[in-house]
């Protein structure tokens, strides 16, 4: 009687598997083949939706990326005219100190003027 070691049951399986699978795939090629295809299908759309979603998501952001620096440089405006009316209203403020102290430099020549020729 034959002796069955390892090789030789190994060597079997693999001449029966080589005989065997072109045989099953020639008689499930007709039904493999259109699964195989719509398979493919779905990993397309899936792939396609996929993009959709990350465009769309992109478009958001780039959105509230925009929207934020509006909203900035409103902030910096806003704080640049702040600071301009600052310095006008220093300015102004400066001014009009500087002509209440030269009226009231008139007002004590003419009060000195005045002494001076009452004193006389």
């Amino acid at each position: 009687m034959p002796r069955f070691d390892n090789f030789s049951k190994g060597l079997a399986i693999g001449i029966g598997v080589a005989i065997l699978v072109p045989v099953a795939i020639t008689t499930l090629a007709p039904i493999l083949k259109p699964a195989a295809r719509g398979a493919m299908k779905t990993g397309l759309r899936a792939m396609e939706k996929g993009r959709e979603a990350f465009a769309e998501t992109m478009e958001m952001v780039e959105d509230m990326v925009a929207e934020t620096q509006a909203e900035m440089r409103e902030e910096r405006m806003q704080t640049d005219n702040e600071t301009e009316e600052t310095v006008i209203v220093d300015d102004a403020s400066k001014e009009a100190a500087k002509a209440e102290a030269a009226s009231k430099a008139e007002k004590s020549k003419t009060a000195s003027n005045v002494r001076n020729i009452v004193n006389e």
